[in-house]
């Protein structure tokens, strides 16, 4: 069928590898072998590679960079120079491959005449176990996704694949990849952003498969973390930027300027707000420097855009734009919850819908809601803010703010509320109620038995949305927003026959109302010992 070539690299990651390494001689294609390299690593990394060399010759070799690359670009291209496969595929030391992933990539890659097969990544929470599906709009059927199953020529008519900056989800052929002579920046982070861009300027055939074909282990919890969960140091989001920055000059050099500009489009979509809306947890300095790199990063998209990008988050790269640093906290604070996902658009509406104030007295902003009027009702971003009491039943009451007008011309008519427990091991807990008018919006309550929100020994995490029914059959949804009011406390509730539950109101940083758990006086005492680590730790 062809020989496939799997590049593993690794970096201080000896007790790992040779589970990875394992996980891609099991694959069920009988013609695989593994091309080791080590990012001149401290540990016995290197040792560990050349003992699983000698263990399975022929089939596993290793080598070791002469000096530290500080990236993972380094020892990748050092991989592909010495991989032989016809198929080249990348797997990091501490994930690993299902199965099947070489052979349903190899099937697809052939049976199309592609150049790259591409298909689904899942990343899995250590040591809990929860999985989720990486990029599941693109990937995951049961999600709604449709281009499993097609072949692109290029991602031009598909400008959604921009989305995935993956590279170890990817079959790649060879022949393709000298061809076209790419490669990995060395020395900078995100450097799996910049090879996927060149990959897309390039104009492969590609062939997308609904199978799951990584499986990307994230340990919160580690002492070296990834670099998509270590977002707290600034050199990660200037490298960040910098990597879109390249990702957009190899379209444009290729000739690809619209999907340069739905590159950008992506960035005000997705990387902007994923990392605004983590700013009040960080140092001034941190976001003095942040502020001035993403302005200075915005000031050169093309005006054309913006456009392109969702409204919300568009309105969110102009309000950066506009504010020459960062803003007060109140301000910061309604930046945050804009940046959220879904979106919400908190009070004061001050002006109107075409060119509402951002900020209060002589600090107010002038910022045009380019737009608004022609969201669909799923689209739109409201605000429904909650206030709990706790009990034998736990009572939600809800305000649901008007929304420049657009949801009076909706006639929102009921509210649908639902828990769901962070765990993912519970089912949700569900309840409706009418909307009734009142002053600036519509308001209903909601109640849920307490007894359904934990169980002896256990701690719960419960998160809260709301789904708005519209009188026409559409319908808004939004996370609950804590009311003005609403403050983090503690609810010792009494639940026959004799049982304690401790509930927990919680506010997010960026206001979310959050409900935690813990049943028995056995979860309280967990319940106790977790938030005294969480404070240690900080």
């Amino acid at each position: 069928m062809g020989r496939v070539s799997v590049v593993v690299v690794v970096y201080n990651d000896a007790e790992r590898l040779p589970t990875a390494v394992q996980s891609a001689l099991d694959q069920t294609l009988p013609d695989v072998d593994v091309v080791i390299v080590d990012d001149h690593s401290p540990d016995r990394s290197f040792e560990v590679a050349q003992e699983l060399s000698a263990a399975h010759p022929g089939r596993v070799s290793a080598y070791r960079l002469a000096e530290n690359s500080g990236s993972g670009g380094g020892p990748r291209n050092r991989g592909m120079a010495e991989a032989t496969g016809d198929y080249v595929m990348f797997l990091d030391s501490d994930d690993v491959l299902p199965p099947t992933a070489a052979e349903v990539l190899l099937r697809a890659a052939q049976e199309h005449g592609a150049e790259v097969a591409t298909g689904k990544a899942v990343r899995r929470e250590l040591p809990a176990g929860r999985t989720t599906v990486w990029a599941p709009g693109l990937y995951d059927t049961d999600a709604g996704a449709v281009l499993p199953g097609s072949v692109l020529h290029g991602i031009g008519a598909h400008p959604e694949m921009l989305m995935d900056t993956l590279v170890v989800n990817k079959l790649y052929r060879r022949d393709f990849l000298k061809r076209t002579g790419l490669a990995f920046p060395s020395g900078m982070l995100y450097e799996d952003f910049v090879f996927t861009g060149r990959l897309y300027a390039a104009q492969p055939v590609l062939a997308v498969i609904a199978d799951t074909v990584y499986v990307w282990h994230v340990r919160r919890a580690a002492a070296s973390l990834s670099v998509s969960l270590h977002r707290a140091v600034i050199e990660n989001w200037r490298d960040r930027v910098a990597a879109h920055g390249l990702v957009v000059e190899d379209l444009r050099s290729a000739g690809l300027g619209e999907l340069a500009e739905e590159a950008q489009a992506k960035f005000v979509d997705y990387d902007l707000p994923m990392y605004l809306r983590e700013l009040p947890q960080r140092s001034a300095e941190y976001r003095a420097a942040w502020w001035r790199i993403t302005r200075e990063h915005l000031a050169g998209f093309a005006a054309s855009a913006f456009p392109r990008a969702k409204a919300p988050y568009r309105w969110l790269a102009r309000s950066v734009m506009a504010l020459p640093e960062p803003p007060a906290p109140a301000l910061l604070g309604r930046l945050v919850e804009l940046a959220a996902a879904p979106p919400r658009l908190v009070p004061p509406y001050d002006g109107d819908r075409e060119r509402p104030l951002l900020g209060d007295g002589d600090g107010a902003t002038a910022v045009p809601l380019d737009g608004l009027a022609a969201l669909p009702a799923e689209e739109l971003p409201v605000t429904v803010e909650g206030t709990v009491t706790a009990g034998a039943t736990v009572r939600v009451a809800l305000l649901l703010h008007e929304l420049y007008g657009r949801l009076a011309e909706l006639d929102p008519r009921t509210v649908r509320v639902e828990l769901t427990e962070r765990s993912g091991l519970r089912p949700p807990l569900v309840a409706h109620a009418p909307l009734s008018a009142v002053a600036g919006g519509w308001a209903a309550e909601v109640a849920f038995p307490a007894g359904g929100l934990g169980a002896a020994r256990e701690l719960t995490s419960w998160s809260m949305r709301a789904e708005i029914g519209h009188a026409d059959g559409s319908a808004s949804t939004t996370e609950v927003r804590a009311a003005a009011a609403q403050r983090r406390r503690r609810d010792t509730v009494l639940l026959p026959p004799g049982r304690v539950l401790l509930v927990r109101t919680h506010v997010t940083e960026r206001r979310a109302l959050m409900l935690r758990c813990a049943g028995g006086l056995a979860g309280a005492r967990r319940a106790a010992g977790s938030v005294r680590r969480r404070l240690v730790g900080r």
